[in-house]
């Protein structure tokens, strides 16, 4: 192999991934990135394949690949399996004659059959040679076969000879740290259309909000259909996610209500910038209907997933059920662009960073609201918080996380990460929860110029349509963490009549 996939032909394709396939159904299904555990892999297919680094050479070769893998599940009734849609994973294969001890963990497997046959293929991202090969193709823009790498107008050049390491604490997607002055994420289940984490950055950076890292670099596939694969950010070293902080001050018998009125406040400085850069919608009793139908859909099929959820199924669709008949009551809410994931991990606390010898890597402070609630540059007690992860829900459709929706939603999420992290702690603090919710209530409305929680109905159904996603998210990934969102679960229906 020696030329990009997009000059490759058919016959070409066929033979690469019938050699691999043997040793990706053994490989794929135990990374941690992906989304079809439990379920029989039944077969690939490639969208793309292009050589970044030759493979046929003498040395280590790197392979991008974009391939589309088929899984089927066991279907409702319990009668036989039905195949499921399609994902496509972005994958990036080292290629050498034989693999030294210290890449040993990232073997994949020898190929006996195919192009590449003789050789050994392993997860490229742990070699250090080729993860450099990645960031020397961020730092000069252009194509490269299907694939495009772009950079943000007038952002520092980046240095050259960044040593890599890769992050291991990812679950969906995978991450290289160069140099601790950048991080590079790389998507690995991808969705045609662009990515909300390239997407809003870019527009808070356009905003002038300084309380995003800025995107440096990003990379593309442009056919056979648009996917954005990778960005490149600053790298906020020496900063902690709110999360931890939280726990500290949950160990140390602290209270957390200056850090979460803080944390509201930035929130709402967010979400107004979103909606000054981006289009906003009123949403009419058709699309409140077809919000509430979303949540009952969801219900039903977590019901299924998670056997747990069946007894409570009836009280919580009332929380839905109150949204759409204020909709046909003629209720309307306007709805913008959010962060779609955001919780207690998605904020981080430290100072901005800079790369050597440049400015600043977050975009410049945003004037003060005219609420006089806090700055977007960090002055007074918000201190330097920057919000990451705009990807949203990834196991949402991309249509759906691109979509306008109420800014409460982010709220909501919100709330129900301050109540993750009293649950997660011994013995559990009820009472040191609900003084965080308040206080992020309390610090949005300060910005934001209205308390969240005057919208009663709409933030009740989020934080329902929030513990159901977190039910199943923790039935599949984390079996062990089930019961704290089955406590909020609890804790909402017993609220509710049916």
């Amino acid at each position: 192999m020696s030329e990009a996939a997009s000059s490759q032909t058919p016959v070409a394709h066929v033979a690469l991934i019938a050699s691999l396939a043997p040793l990706l159904h053994r490989w794929l299904p135990r990374q941690r990135w992906f989304a079809g555990k439990g379920r029989p892999v039944t077969g690939f297919s490639l969208v793309s394949a292009t050589e970044l680094l030759p493979a046929d050479g003498p040395g280590a070769g790197l392979l991008h690949l974009l391939l589309r893998v088929r899984q089927q599940e066991r279907s409702p009734s319990g009668a036989g399996r039905r195949p499921l849609p399609d994902d496509c994973y972005q994958l990036f294969l080292g290629v050498r004659q034989t693999l030294p001890p210290h890449l040993a963990p990232s073997l994949i497997g020898h190929l006996a059959s195919g192009p590449l046959a003789g050789r050994t293929v392993y997860e490229g991202l742990y070699d250090p040679r080729l993860a450099q090969l990645l960031l020397e193709r961020l730092r000069a823009p252009g194509a490269l076969g299907p694939l495009r790498f772009d950079r943000f107008d007038g952002s520092p050049a980046v240095p050259g000879g960044l040593a890599p390491r890769p992050l291991d604490a990812e679950q969906s997607n995978s991450s290289l740290v160069y140099g601790d002055a950048y991080i590079l994420k790389l998507f690995r289940r991808i969705h045609p259309g662009p990515n909300p984490d390239l997407e809003l950055p870019l527009a808070l950076a356009r905003a002038g909000c300084g309380r995003a890292p800025v995107p440096v670099a990003w990379y593309e596939a442009r056919a056979p259909e648009p996917y954005t694969l990778g960005v490149l950010q600053p790298f906020l070293r020496g900063s902690q996610d709110a999360w931890v902080l939280a726990l500290k001050a949950l160990a140390e018998g602290q209270a957390f209500t200056a850090e979460a009125r803080a944390l509201g406040r930035v929130t709402a400085e967010v979400h107004r910038a979103l909606a000054e850069e981006l289009p906003t919608v009123t949403l009419h009793r058709p699309q409140i209907e077809q919000l509430a139908d979303g949540m009952y859909a969801r219900l039903d099929a977590a019901a299924e997933a998670v056997p747990a959820l069946t007894p409570y199924a009836p009280r919580l669709r009332t929380a839905f059920k109150a949204v759409a008949e204020l909709g046909r009551r003629g209720r309307v809410w306007c709805a913008q662009r959010v962060h779609g994931d955001l919780h207690l991990g998605q904020i981080l606390r430290g100072a901005q960073e800079t790369a050597p010898g440049e400015g600043p890597l977050i975009a410049r402070p945003a004037p003060p609201g005219p609420s006089g609630g806090g700055t977007a540059g960090g002055a007074g007690d918000d201190g330097h918080w920057s919000v990451i992860d705009f990807e949203g829900e990834p196991a949402r459709p991309l249509t759906e996380r691109r979509r306008p929706q109420p800014a409460v939603r982010d709220v909501a999420g919100m709330l129900r990460s301050f109540d993750y992290a009293a649950r997660t702690h011994r013995p559990w603090n009820p009472d040191w929860a609900e003084r965080c919710r308040s206080a992020y209530c309390e610090g949005y409305a300060e910005v934001g110029g209205a308390d969240p929680r005057q919208e009663t109905e709409l933030l009740r159904a989020y934080e329902t349509d929030k513990a159901v996603y977190e039910a199943v998210y923790e039935a599949r990934h984390r079996p062990d963490w089930l019961p704290v969102p089955m406590a909020a679960i609890d804790r909402l229906a017993a609220a509710l009549t049916p």
